[in-house]
């Protein structure tokens, strides 16, 4: 009994074969109470229904999505000359809240075409309860004006599920529509700032780990060398 967590790598856990999600390697995230048998799922891209049918054969029900942010790797839609499932598949089978920075909602209803209707907006520092699971909605603005990460509350010690804000080494993309390096530097202080040194997962896998302690991320990450909003700019942003 207790939290329910599967970190699943695109490419090789679920959607084998997708030369996209080979390229890409992006994670997706399994969350719920074991109790109660609830379960959301970050970033549901490429292959919603393997995802769905894992909570199935785990004896978990979903109850909603989270998404980090509105670029279709993570929640479907066209990107490189290819059209991603995601979100919308998803509901179309499995109607569910889909739980969104407030920032973010306008750009994932533009990417996935979903309407306003089907996203639950939210600001800083929400909390979401799935069964006894706590899990709060960080506002970690930079890669996009609403990416956010999720700190998921664990008595055995929290998890950090952070998109692509904070990777093990490096961080999001700035160069973006809507990027904005400045905002980078103040949201990864803010993640540096979380008590209780919880395990980082990133939304994709750039390192050999999967997964890290924040203050060995904190201690080894060139983007946290920075002492400044300014010298951040200066060396990441373009």
């Amino acid at each position: 009994m207790g939290l329910y967590f599967r970190q699943l790598l695109s490419g090789q856990d679920y959607a084998v074969g997708d030369p996209v999600a080979t390229q890409m390697v992006n994670f997706s995230y399994l969350i719920g109470d074991r109790e109660s048998g609830e379960a959301v799922v970050v970033d549901p891209a490429y292959s919603p229904d393997e995802l769905l049918s894992t909570l199935d054969a785990d004896g978990m029900r979903l109850t909603g999505v989270l998404a980090t942010h509105h670029h279709p790797d993570h929640v479907g839609g066209s990107m490189m000359g290819f059209d991603l499932v995601g979100l919308a598949e998803l509901l179309g089978k499995h109607p569910v809240p889909v739980h969104v920075q407030r920032a973010e909602a306008d750009y994932v209803t533009r990417v996935t075409g979903l309407s306003a209707t089907d996203l639950t907006p939210h600001d800083h520092d929400d909390v979401l309860e799935i069964g006894a699971l706590r899990i709060r909605l960080l506002h970690t603005p930079g890669h996009t004006p609403g990416s956010q990460c999720f700190l998921v509350q664990d008595p055995d010690g929290d998890k950090l599920v952070a998109g692509d804000t904070l990777f093990l080494q490096g961080c999001g993309r700035t160069d973006f529509p809507g990027g904005d390096a400045a905002q980078m530097y103040h949201s990864l202080q803010q993640l540096a700032s979380l008590k209780g040194n919880p395990t980082v997962y990133p939304g994709h896998r750039y390192t050999d780990a999967p997964s890290a302690a924040l203050e060995d991320v904190q201690r080894t990450n060139m983007v946290y060398r920075a002492t400044s909003a300014e010298q951040f700019v200066s060396a990441f942003g373009g």
